[in-house]
């Protein structure tokens, strides 16, 4: 409010009516409007400022004083009101996002494998409790490995551009090396890896048994509606010396059984040619 040092009460009634118009606003952009009302370069105080121009030297000293006490005033009243809209707009902001401390914090979710994985690891496993181990191979194969040694003769149409993903390098041989097209590779790195290893037992007539799956990924030039140029496959090899047809049924039927957790299956056999197999069914 202004002093009693004013020597004019319209003065005084000009700060009531700005105190009163700064009261009514309910917006910072009110405020700004009812501003310039009063403190404006054509406000209520601007013209009061304009009006002295026909006061003598010494009223002038005493209207300008009290003019400007009066703006002093007026400014306080602007600079209290901001402040209250300003805290009614930060108390409106923190009523919105009020945040309830006793509920448990949030946390990010950890995720999951995909079904792929999953089934991966099933199969793992399953043939695990069967007593075979899990080979792991290169994805990037030498030709030898991936076609010759398994009795994929030069012209054999597996080796076309049309089937085979080929890589820009050469082994030591000046074979091409390709995108592996099946995880059979590994049944020959693997059982020269365990010859090389039980090479005494072989060397006194033993015959140490090689029981052993390959899950991996593969590739293959295929594209459309029911192929993918990426696949997953499981490898199998079982080699000893009692080791017969029968075997390889009886673990199919038995990994089925488990994989699919049913006892009511059947499986048909039946006879196709892989030319690194002997005798060969589907």
């Amino acid at each position: 409010m202004i002093t009693d040092s004013l020597a004019s009460t319209d003065l005084a009634e000009l700060v009531r009516s700005a105190e009163a118009a700064f009261a009514r606003t309910d917006t910072p952009a009110d405020l700004e409007n009812a501003k310039a009302q009063f403190l404006g370069k054509s406000g209520r105080v601007t013209e009061l400022m304009k009006g002295m121009a026909q006061l003598s030297v010494e009223d002038k000293k005493t209207r300008g004083a009290a003019i400007n006490q009066a703006k002093q005033a007026i400014e306080a009243a602007l600079t209290a009101r901001r402040q209250a809209l300003a805290d009614a707009e930060l108390a409106r902001q923190l009523k919105a996002q009020a945040l309830d401390v006793t509920l448990p914090g949030r946390q990010r979710g950890t995720g999951g494998l995909h079904p792929v994985s999953l089934a991966w690891e099933r199969i793992e496993q399953i043939f695990g409790s069967m007593g075979f181990d899990v080979g792991d191979g290169p994805e990037v194969e030498n030709d030898w490995f991936n076609f010759t040694a398994l009795n994929n003769p030069p012209n054999h149409p597996a080796r076309s551009m049309q089937d085979t993903f080929y890589v820009d390098m050469q082994g030591e041989d000046g074979q091409p090396y390709c995108l592996r097209t099946h995880t059979s590779p590994m049944q020959i790195r693997y059982a020269t890896a365990h010859a090389r290893k039980h090479a005494a037992a072989l060397a006194a007539g033993e015959i140490p048994e090689v029981r052993v799956i390959v899950p991996g990924r593969t590739y293959r030039v295929d594209n459309d509606a029911t192929h993918s140029p990426m696949f997953h496959q499981v490898e199998g090899l079982w080699l000893g010396e009692n080791v017969s047809f029968k075997d390889l049924k009886v673990t199919y039927l038995n990994f089925c059984k488990a994989f699919f957790e049913t006892d009511d299956l059947i499986l048909r056999f039946r006879p196709s040619y892989f030319p690194f197999t002997e005798p060969s069914a589907e």
